[in-house]
């Protein structure tokens, strides 16, 4: 039996991370090991020089061994495949985060480092994504298809298998495009507010994102803004 470990960067509590477990327990054995809090953000960062406490969480999901964790998602796969598990696991699935992860946003996501943690600790690795405007109908319909075919899929070191569902209603969806490259442009075109002036000459600023939506032809961004699912290869190497 596959032993199938989830993690996210939304938090344990967090719809995607019960829906993808739901869908996971028809492929094999799952533990969840996930924040306890939202970590969105947080890359492949992992702690060092504090300690990570992990502790049983109760699960809405029958059958599941879940953990939450005061670590990073990084952490969670690797203190759960090293210590929380029985025995290492054959795949981690990462997200269903909220929100996409593609495009330039891949090398500040937490979904898709964990997913790198996973390809460096030498599972198979699977980071799914959707759009964050809570119309779910493309992500339940494909979500079993599309573990059912990467599930058993290895890379290797250092790559992954990354998915993102758009949100549109299914109607409006028009497939699946595999073998997407990685954008280079962005979701959002970002520039800094000032929110106020401190003392001793000190800013506070905060972001703020203006949304784009022209993505290059064979990219992750051009078939999300299409109405498909997307599918590609990421490296940490490229």
């Amino acid at each position: 039996m596959r032993r199938i470990l989830i993690t996210n960067d939304d938090g344990i509590d967090a719809g995607g991370i019960i829906r993808l477990s739901e869908v996971a327990r028809e492929f094999g054995e799952v533990w969840v090991v996930a924040p306890i809090h939202q970590r969105s953000a947080a890359s492949h960062s992992i702690t060092l020089r504090d300690t990570i406490d992990v502790y049983p969480h109760d699960f809405p999901v029958k059958g599941v061994h879940a953990y939450s964790c005061t670590g990073t998602p990084a952490d969670c796969v690797r203190v759960g495949g090293l210590n929380v598990m029985d025995e290492r696991p054959d795949v981690v699935l990462s997200g269903i985060n909220f929100g996409y992860n593609a495009a330039t946003d891949l090398q500040y996501s937490a979904t898709v480092g964990a997913a790198m943690e996973a390809a460096f600790q030498g599972y198979g690795a699977i980071a799914l994504s959707e759009d964050m405007n809570g119309c779910h109908e493309v992500t339940d319909k494909y979500l079993y298809d599309m573990v059912d075919e990467y599930i058993d899929v290895r890379l290797g070191y250092g790559r992954i298998i990354n998915i993102n569902f758009p949100g549109c209603r299914l109607t409006e969806c028009n497939g699946v495009l595999r073998d997407r490259r990685t954008s280079k442009s962005s979701f959002f075109h970002d520039h800094y507010n000032v929110v106020e002036m401190l003392a001793d000459g000190g800013v506070r600023y905060m972001v703020e994102g203006v949304h784009n939506y022209e993505g290059e032809e064979g990219t992750d961004f051009k078939a999300l803004v299409d109405n498909y699912v997307s599918v590609g290869i990421v490296s940490q190497y490229l």
